[in-house]
């Protein structure tokens, strides 16, 4: 398979969920992404997080975000340790962490220390808040930023608690950017031969996923509510409603499926009704629309209803967890990886990214330290001559 960040190398100072998730999408394209870990301090303390393990220091949530990568046991703080690492950089494109925003320099894994090593070193940074300001110290995590940049005022029932989503998204979005931005950089310095810092915080990416509401607000001064049945805040009909046994999300974001909506569920005489007859007008009469959908489309299954929308109207059913991964359309994006400590090998869903139709090979993550002999041999045997001449 053709895989686009071949020969890439990243060196990665990580831990938890952001950071890793973001330096797995590059080992998932290619790229040879070493995790350098403190062995005193039990590497990546997500090798610690239950309740499912796997081993000495090794469970499944570090192998949900570690697939495809390489460790190496290294104290940075250690004089021996650091001259490795030195070493090892001079092979590197980039150099990426995800410490609290204090410590890159203390660490002196920024590029005003590394830059000195390798001028086309690229430095990048997620943090909590940055790297500068008085808050560069604080620690921080993703539902305090969904708490802070608003986004759980904006989720949930209207008369509900705020609300935070049912996964830690803004980690996610935040090792997004922080490989968007390393990827682009180091694009940058193979031009210029000039690396840089890179710098992404989850304050900066919650507050940017506010989106259209943080401009409308910013402009017209109105703040996005919360809809009842997560409704899109100026669409109709654009939310849940009830089926016979269960839920079904409808989004008529645009006339005509408003109206391939109508037609599939045999309701024409909508199409009529002066209450309903543009956007404008099912948004002003949302609930009325609402109450009458509800007692209509709560005449048959969800599964019914999806036979009739599927592919016409943009429709989905309301899944739990365990319907979700064993639908049909999700077996193929379930794969299992071979593990020592997992008879059967562990089933994981596999990275969205696919190259010319096909999923990047994936193995499981790495034991701590288990390719530091490897890495030292790979070291030994490196001459600068032959990397000039790549």
């Amino acid at each position: 398979m053709h895989q686009p960040l071949s020969g890439l190398r990243v060196l990665t100072i990580e831990q938890d969920g952001a950071g890793p998730y973001g330096t797995q999408l590059l080992a998932s394209l290619g790229a040879d992404v070493i995790k350098i870990e403190n062995p005193s301090t039990g590497g990546d303390s997500g090798r610690c997080a239950g309740p499912y393990f796997l081993g000495e220091y090794d469970s499944e949530f570090f192998q949900t975000f570690n697939r495809g990568k390489r460790s190496m046991a290294l104290d940075l703080k250690d004089r021996g340790d650091r001259r490795i690492f030195e070493r090892l950089l001079s092979t590197a494109d980039a150099c990426a962490n995800n410490l609290r925003g204090d410590l890159p320099a203390e660490l002196k894994v920024d590029y005003a220390h590394l830059g000195r090593i390798k001028p086309d070193i690229v430095c990048a940074h997620l943090s909590a808040y940055g790297r500068e300001g008085e808050r560069a110290h604080w620690p921080g995590y993703d539902y305090l930023m969904q708490a802070e940049a608003g986004l759980m005022a904006m989720t949930g029932e209207p008369d509900a608690p705020p609300t935070r989503f049912g996964m830690s998204m803004i980690d996610y979005m935040g090792g997004t950017m922080m490989a968007l931005g390393l990827v682009s950089a180091v694009l940058g310095a193979k031009r210029s031969g000039r690396g840089c810092d890179v710098d992404v915080s989850l304050y900066d990416v919650a507050l940017h996923q506010l989106s259209y509401p943080a401009t409308w607000y910013l402009n017209e001064g109105k703040c996005a509510e919360r809809q009842e049945r997560s409704a899109h805040p100026s669409v109709a009909p654009s939310q849940l409603f009830r089926t016979a046994d269960g839920w079904i999300f409808v989004m008529c974001q645009a006339p005509k499926f408003w109206g391939a909506f109508c037609q599939a569920i045999e309701r024409e005489d909508l199409l009529s009704n002066p209450a309903y007859a543009d956007m404008a007008a099912r948004r002003m009469n949302r609930d009325k629309l609402q109450a009458e959908l509800d007692a209509f489309l709560s005449t048959r299954t969800t599964a019914e209803w999806m036979t009739r929308l599927g592919g016409v109207a943009p429709a989905a059913p309301v899944h739990s967890m365990s319907a979700a991964l064993g639908a049909s359309q999700a077996r193929s994006r379930i794969e299992t990886v071979s593990h020592p400590d997992k008879p059967g090998g562990l089933k994981m869903v596999r990275d969205p990214v696919r190259i010319n139709g096909q999923n990047a090979p994936t193995c499981r993550a790495p034991k701590l330290g288990e390719d530091t002999r490897e890495i030292l041999d790979e070291m030994l045997n490196d001459k600068p001559e032959d990397r000039a001449a790549e």
